[in-house]
């Protein structure tokens, strides 16, 4: 969505007077894009990412049902939804265009009340499942992402970085002692631990390609993208360091005198032969060895590094 305030509509049809019959309609409650032919359509969908597609069927070279069916194939913009505005009103063509994966059929010449009203229905519709998409994707007690959010910026986020040559790096991150807080202040409280250090990691993210999320029980996860290897460092010592000056307190017993956090974290180049899955297990690794090691500490590894090159980060 390019604009804060009001949705993105793409507007695809060959003849300028209808580009500006339609565009005149809606462009006091949306954000307009114009295109002329399909090529230029799939480009700035591609590109722009509206809210909704306006599509004419009869086009030269490129007709609306062929570019509809390269828009449902590419993942960036399958999930567009299409509605038809065409001058083609037979059932078998309305039919052909449904089939395909249009969401709205609308017949010219239209009649602006009904334009608005079927684009004005799609956008609420588009809203609500926006709304459904975000709260399956946060985890409820902390507000920040859940597992069923991470596994799928994983996937995407290693892809990206594979097509580009960026970096990537992942980072496990484990509360220390949490079942013995739990023990000694009770489950609400530990509740409490939970929001407070999602919080201080959250507040140290600042990418909108980097994610925080809610791994399961007292466990979190960073992915960090298209950033060198200092700055992933600085930004997870600077989240291990936010947690730490919470001050939270724990147990005096065994020396445990505040809440504190253990991190395993792996940076690489993802190759097109290595899986996702690879540097999740590196990192839980990692992690794992860190609370051998004594706890409230960091270490990182390079994915093609061997064990005997990791750096530690520790009191």
């Amino acid at each position: 969505m390019i604009s804060k305030e009001l949705p993105t509509v793409l507007i695809v049809d060959d003849e300028k007077n209808n580009l500006r019959i339609l565009s005149d309609l809606l462009r006091d409650e949306v954000h307009v894009i114009l295109a002329k032919d399909g090529q230029q359509a799939i480009a700035k969908a591609r590109q722009m990412k509206p809210d909704i597609i306006l599509l004419d069927v009869i086009m030269p070279g490129m007709d609306g049902f062929s570019v509809i069916s390269e828009l449902k194939r590419l993942p960036e913009t399958s999930s567009i939804p299409v509605i038809f505005v065409s001058a083609l009103s037979d059932a078998d063509s309305e039919a052909n265009g449904l089939k395909l994966g249009a969401c709205d059929y609308i017949h010219k010449p239209f009649h602006a009340d009904i334009v608005k009203a079927r684009v004005q229905l799609h956008l609420k519709l588009l809203q609500q499942r926006y709304l459904l998409e975000r709260l399956s994707n946060i985890d409820p007690l902390t507000s920040i992402a859940n597992r069923r959010k991470f596994d799928g910026h994983l996937k995407e986020t290693w892809l990206q970085s594979q097509e580009k040559r960026a970096s990537f790096a992942l980072v496990m991150i484990d509360i220390d002692y949490f079942k013995q807080y739990n023990d000694t202040f009770g489950h609400a409280a530990g509740d409490i631990v939970l929001e407070k250090v999602a919080s201080a990691i959250s507040s140290n993210i600042d990418s909108e390609n980097d994610l925080i999320a809610r791994y399961g029980g007292e466990e979190f996860v960073l992915i960090l993208s298209e950033k060198d290897e200092d700055q992933v460092q600085k930004l997870t010592e600077a989240c291990w360091v936010a947690i730490k000056d919470l001050k939270i307190p724990h147990s005096r017993e065994d020396d445990i005198e505040y809440v504190t956090v253990s991190m395993g974290g792996v940076y690489c180049l993802p190759e097109f032969t290595l899986e996702p899955t690879k540097a999740l297990d590196k990192a839980d690794q990692l992690l794992y060895k860190a609370k051998q090691q004594g706890r409230n500490r960091v270490l990182w590894s390079r994915m093609e590094d061997t064990s005997d090159n990791k750096k530690s980060l520790s009191v």
